[in-house]
């Protein structure tokens, strides 16, 4: 019973776009399967915002990894009747209590019980009075024998009508667990007792009973030490983001140290994060059972845990305290926390990596809203390779981006930026040129001209296969980007089976298929310059910014100016043509075509030449980030 919602991607689609995702039977969404420390993850955190929290019907005890609190409950429950018999129906009023102030609350559980066994099973059924705000639950053998929440809006006070069953107790008691937020709630608030008419003996309330809950107790206290890179390599290992950071003097930087001791090992994690900082031990690049351990905050303060993800759910707090000496600090949006561990943990404490053997690295960060952990905000950083925790001082590097994904990126850069623009502007431009220049039997434009598009096709090709190798199936985080590259995948694959299909150059259907062949051409393009934009924005390949996409923009910028410049100068050769042709005929009596035909190819190779030089130069830049994320 908690009060976060998981946060579902939206995505832009086309028409297009779904009948080519239909044409490739694309499989249904999967999980997405980021290399991500495991508090990151794809769920936000445990619980049920949707108020479905049958599994609490028992002890009526939140699953939020937290104590209930020892505050007096500001909360009551009211009846309308203190007696009732077989069948007869009583309002069940929660509600707020008035000297507590405006204090609302967001989730609940009420249920009736047997007033001589407030353990035992609920009694009786509900119907609801707000139904939109409060649904029924299944506890026990009966039907709507508890009301809970539907949603985490906030609420002053809640009504449900209570039926009592055909065989009662004698006493009947009211308990409600109310959540005011995330890590404070109270668990099975006692209610007015009713009794049933005509029976003796009834019993009366139960003070207040007293819960305890399995979560991780910690220890907080400020920093008596500040953070520092001195000793990374020598006294201890150090995994930072940018490469070298001080996390003393650089606010932006992400710094994970281990210090191996005699029995145990000193972690410092620092970061800038609005919600967490986390960092993970795990046996591959995977997600899933990995061990994690959390820096959260929560309002002023931070909860130092250790958590474990078993597969690809949620980080389950670890059910005994295994952290000593934490200490935490807030400063300027960043959070910085310590403690220590011992390299091994008895047998009974269960998902505890030991730190004699050696692990890959992770550091995520992310959103917290009371206490509850969001999905991570970029791609955590990984390490490069597994490094024993005991084990010499090492400088580690990490990446924040795939291998895979980074050739995804660099094969849709060159096919995309580079080689489809100047196939274009070879057969746009050049047809003239080497009008008898041949190549294996074929003019050499056309063949230039195939080449670079054969190129262009089978780097889309390869390019578009790598994500789906490494997400292991579809994106749902990565919003229009893929639906994108569907469309483009398809139109790749469309325009070379036109060209082989194409009419006789003199047949009176070829401006059919020019048309179709530029307009199929062009709508490629255009929308593989889109998803390359959103794809250098994409958690798993997220280039620095703003330059980079400054960058980018000034890539296809460069070969819209080219593009632009040689359609201008084409069109002012053929009107300036004809005239000089008509004064030199008069004059000389002669044509000088071929000299000027010089001149123009001259000017146009150069052109190409200039053209070619700069996106080479934009590229390297853009494939060099690539290479450093």
């Amino acid at each position: 019973m908690t009060l976060n919602s998981h946060t579902n991607s939206i995505f832009i689609t086309f028409i297009i776009t779904s009948c080519i995702v239909l044409s490739f039977q694309m499989p249904g969404p999967h999980l997405l399967l980021v290399v991500v420390v495991a508090v990151c993850l794809i769920k936000t955190a445990s619980g049920f915002a949707n108020g479905k929290v049958s599994q609490a019907c028992g002890d009526m005890i939140p699953q939020h990894g937290h104590d209930s609190s020892s505050k007096p409950a500001p909360y009551n429950i009211t009846l309308d009747n203190p007696t009732f018999s077989p069948g007869d129906h009583i309002t069940v009023t929660l509600l707020v209590v008035p000297t507590s102030g405006s204090i609302s609350f967001k989730g609940f559980l009420i249920e009736a019980r047997d007033a001589e066994n407030p353990d035992g099973p609920a009694v009786g059924s509900f119907s609801l009075l707000n139904p939109s705000e409060s649904q029924l639950l299944h506890c026990g053998h009966t039907q709507g024998s508890a009301v809970s929440h539907t949603s985490k809006s906030k609420k002053t006070e809640i009504q449900a009508v209570w039926e009592a069953p055909k065989n009662p107790p004698a006493g009947v008691q009211f308990l409600a667990t109310v959540v005011q937020k995330y890590k404070v709630y109270w668990v099975q608030i006692p209610g007015p007792v009713v009794s049933l008419n005509g029976a003796t003996g009834v019993p009366p309330p139960n003070p207040t009973p007293t819960t305890t809950t399995t979560a991780v107790t910690t220890t907080l206290s400020a920093l008596t030490r500040p953070f520092s890179s001195e000793g990374c390599g020598r006294s201890k290992s150090c995994l930072r983001d940018p490469v070298g950071c001080d996390p003393g003097r650089d606010p932006l930087c992400f710094f994970l140290s281990f210090t191996p001791e005699e029995r145990t090992v000193l972690f410092e994690l620092s970061g800038p994060a609005d919600g967490y900082l986390s960092f993970a031990l795990s046996l591959d690049k995977w997600m899933g059972n990995d061990d994690v351990y959390l820096c959260v905050r929560d309002g002023d303060s931070v909860d130092i845990n250790a958590a474990y993800v078993s597969g690809r759910t949620h980080p389950e707090l670890a059910s005994e305290n295994v952290l000593s000496d934490t200490a935490w600090q807030l400063a300027d949006g960043v959070i910085q926390c310590r403690f220590r561990r011992d390299i091994l943990l008895p047998r009974k404490i269960e998902s505890r990596f030991s730190l004699d053997q050696s692990y890959f690295l992770f550091i995520a960060h992310g959103r917290a809203e009371d206490g509850v952990i969001y999905r991570h905000d970029r791609q955590p950083l990984i390490s490069t390779h597994q490094t024993v925790i005991t084990g010499p001082p090492e400088n580690l590097a990490g990446s924040r981006s795939p291998l895979l994904i980074k050739f995804h990126g660099v094969f849709m850069l060159v096919a995309w930026m580079t080689t489809v623009t100047t196939g274009v502007i070879i057969a746009r431009y050049f047809k003239h040129d080497w009008p008898e220049t041949r190549l294996f039997g074929r003019r050499l434009w056309f063949q230039v001209h195939r080449a670079l598009m054969t190129l262009t096709v089978l780097l889309t090709c390869v390019g578009f296969s790598l994500p789906f190798i490494y997400r292991g199936g579809w994106s749902r985080h990565a919003g229009s980007h893929p639906y994108l590259g569907c469309t483009v995948m398809a139109l790749s694959f469309i325009q070379p089976i036109m060209a082989l299909l194409r009419p006789a150059a003199d047949s009176s259907r070829r401006y059919i298929f020019n048309w179709m062949h530029l307009g199929t051409g062009t709508i490629a393009r255009v929308l593989a310059v889109v998803a390359i934009f959103l794809g250098i924005q994409q958690q798993a390949l997220l280039l620095p910014g703003p330059w980079s996409t400054g960058v980018l923009a000034g890539c296809v910028v460069w070969g819209v100016l080219v593009d632009l410049l040689l359609e201008f100068h084409s069109k002012v050769v053929i009107v300036t043509g004809r005239t000089l042709a008509e004064d030199e005929e008069k004059i000389l009596g002669t044509h000088s075509d071929s000299e000027r035909q010089r001149k123009v190819s001259r000017f146009k190779k150069i052109v190409l030449a200039v053209f070619l030089m700069g996106n080479v130069g934009f590229l390297s830049v853009l494939l060099n980030t690539i290479r450093n994320v």
